[in-house]
Formats: C-alpha cells, structure tokens, sequence
C-alpha cells in the first residue's frame, strides 16, 4: 500500500469517527435526588409554592404530613416529565443544572394551555418567615369564601407550632386536604399541590379573632373571612343527599372494566349489607375515601358485607376510562367491583333515585333487603383530624348496626 492509499484510508476514518461522535445521543439529564423547591405562576402574578422529593427514578409530593408518590420520571435529553397518573396530569420541564423549568398540564382536557412553573434543588422552605407574629391561627374557624353573587359557610381546622402551620378547610362535598405554611408579622400562608389543583390561601388578621385574605388558585382569586369559633361545623352530612319520594333502592345494571354487568340484584350481594361509593379518578376526597375503603374492605369483607363504587368520568371514551380506573384499582389495590358509570353528568340518568346528586363522593348504606339506609355526602378525610375520627367511628357503627339487622 502507497502513501497516498494509507492518508485516504486514515483520511476516511478520521471523517467516520467526527461524524460518529457529532451524532452520538447527548447523555440524559437527570432530577438530582433530594429536596426542591418548586412554584406555580399563575395569571394574577401570584406565586403558589410546592415542595418535591426526588429519589430512585420517582418524585414525592410534599404537603405537611402528606406524601403523594409519582412512581416514575422520563427523561428526553433535557426534557424532564413527571406523570401524575392518579389525576390524568403531567408536569413537563427543561432541567438545566439545578433548575428546572416547565408548565403543568391536564391531560384530559382538549384545551389545557399549561401552568408555568419553576423548581430549584435544594432543600428550602415552602414560605419564608419574616419575624414573628402576636397573632394564633390555631383551633377552628368559620371560613367565608365570598363571590359577587353569593357567600359559602365553610370550616377551617388549624394547627400551629411557633411559626408552622398546618391544617384544612372543610365544606358538605369535602376538604381541601393537607394545607402546609407559616404565619409571621405579614399574616399567614398556606399552599397545597397534590397533583391536580395547586391552590394558595393567605391573609391577615383584623383582631385576634377575625382574618381577612384570598383564596388563590389558576383559575383566580376569591376573597375570604375568618371568624374563631371552636363549635364551627357543616350541616349533617346524611341530610344533604335523599331518595325520591317513592324509592327505597338501587336499580343500576352497569358493567365493570371487563365487560361483566352487575347490579345489587346479583347474588353476590343478595342478602348482605352493600356500601355504595359515588366516585370519579379525578376526585381527590374520593381518592381519600377509597384511601380508607380499600383496606377496610379486605378487612370486613368476611363479616357479610360487600362494596361496590360507581365511577363516573371526565371523558366516555372506553379506553380513556379503562386507563385512569386501571390506574386507580392498581394505585389502592381496590378488590371490590368498579363499574363504569359514564360521565360526570350522566349520574342523574345512571341514578334517577336519587333526588339531585349533591357531591363526590357520595356514599350509600344498604341493608340486607337492598334498602338504602343513610347517604353520606362528601368526605372529610385525613387532614381535617377529629373531623376524620369520627367519620370512621360513624362509618364502623352504621355497618355493625345494619349487620346486626
């Protein structure tokens, strides 16, 4: 071989090897595992902060005492996109160091723009405190949440440490889950982000009894009063939702994710008590209660007592439900029937017993005849404390006394 052959051989490889390395995939950026600091920006210009942990491929929500896992992160070069399946939602973001940048989406809807939001690693508080205040959030409040046109009575629970806070609000359909913040010399603050609405509630104190603030979401601002009242309650939850006059059961006949059609008529339930959830996978109290009714339901199942919860969703299209209830009967190991019950607003025509559904989730206590004994409305679930005691003391006492028939 001449000279000339050998600089065109090493000519050629040199040119393979550039152009090996300049199309060679750009190695993955990844979450650093730890702590970050997140918030959302919404329209107003207000910032609602959130907290996350990063560990072994899987981020965790951070609410006060709450831990929402979101069991898988996928990475694109420097995209970074977090699916949050209990909720049909997504966030999506460029990492660049220890700063990640992006916007939150809703999957389910069509016309969804994205909430900009911006994240940081390290491990800082939700809110920074800026000297101390004279003034206690702690105890129970009547909470006013005030519009143009009308004004709803709802009720705070709050617990203070120093600075801390921590606690809920809660209405006839449900509580606003775990609230995390702080309050000092500028009033109080408190944010929640569990995966489908992130939320904001701030406001000063009038006197050491009153407050005056706003209640943040992306959607906007609504004006709120407090009033400490240690007897602060909603009206009884098993007055709110009734049969038509005339009616004493259930009649649906709906089919489950393989197609099986089941009715209170089956054997199954014949002849047992039958506790019936109204429930969508874009609830978060029907989350909570299926967070307590999966685990009770193993628990019971043996005394003569079956459930069955009834979804209803934010879309008809079957593969679209087959996705978010197989998320969800895998996410709590459901083992009792699911049934499709269609869209959100097909319950009057699934359920015409029932004199206007008022909230999800409702609950219905059926006896061993197939007749509906109570109906709950709404539920209260574990950061509301006491509130969430004695549902489940209530929810214990009426199944043992319906057994007992």
């Amino acid at each position: 071989m001449n000279k000339t052959n050998k600089y065109l051989i090493l000519c050629i490889m040199a040119l393979n090897f550039s152009f090996a390395c300049q199309n060679r995939p750009k190695e993955t950026a990844e979450l650093k595992e730890g702590k970050w600091y997140a918030e959302f920006r919404t329209e107003t210009s207000h910032r609602i902060p959130f907290l996350f942990e990063v560990t072994d491929n899987q981020v965790t929500l951070i609410n006060g005492t709450e831990r929402v896992l979101l069991d898988s992160v996928i990475y694109r070069g420097d995209s970074v996109f977090i699916p949050i399946k209990a909720y049909d939602t997504e966030l999506r973001g460029v990492l660049a160091g220890d700063s990640l940048a992006g916007s939150f989406h809703r999957l389910f809807s069509e016309r969804d723009k994205g909430i900009p939001f911006t994240a940081v690693y390290g491990d800082r508080p939700r809110f920074t405190i800026e000297g101390t205040s004279p003034d206690l959030l702690d105890g129970r409040w009547e909470v006013q949440f005030i519009t143009d046109t009308v004004t709803n009575n709802y009720v705070g629970v709050f617990k203070q440490e120093g600075s801390q806070l921590a606690g809920s609000i809660l209405t006839n359909s449900g509580d606003f889950r775990f609230l995390e913040g702080v309050i000092d010399r500028n009033g109080f603050r408190l944010s929640a982000f569990a995966g489908l609405s992130p939320y904001l509630i701030q406001g000063k104190f009038t006197d050491k009894d009153h407050f005056e603030g706003e209640y943040v979401t992306t959607h906007g601002v609504q004006a709120i009063k407090g009033t400490r009242n240690n007897q602060a309650a909603l009206a009884n939850p098993y007055s709110l939702t009734q049969l038509k006059k005339g009616y004493k059961t259930l009649g649906f006949k709906l089919k489950d994710l393989k197609g099986n059609e089941v009715s209170l008529s089956d054997p199954k339930y014949k002849g047992k008590v039958v506790v019936v959830s109204i429930l969508g996978s874009w609830c978060p109290n029907c989350l909570d209660e299926t967070t307590f009714l999966a685990p009770w339901y193993k628990e019971n199942k043996d005394r003569g007592v079956e459930l069955i919860g009834l979804a209803f969703e934010r879309k008809d299209d079957p593969d679209y439900i087959r996705k978010v209830l197989t998320n969800l009967i895998r996410k709590y190991d459901i083992t009792y029937d699911i049934l499709v019950g269609g869209k959100i607003a097909d319950t009057g025509k699934v359920l015409p017993e029932i004199d206007k559904l008022k909230s999800f989730p409702t609950t219905f206590f059926i006896d061993k005849k197939g007749e509906v004994k109570k109906i709950h409305t709404g539920f209260n679930g574990p950061a509301t404390g006491l509130f969430y005691d004695e549902f489940k003391a209530d929810f214990n006492k009426t199944v043992d006394e319906l057994l007992k028939q």
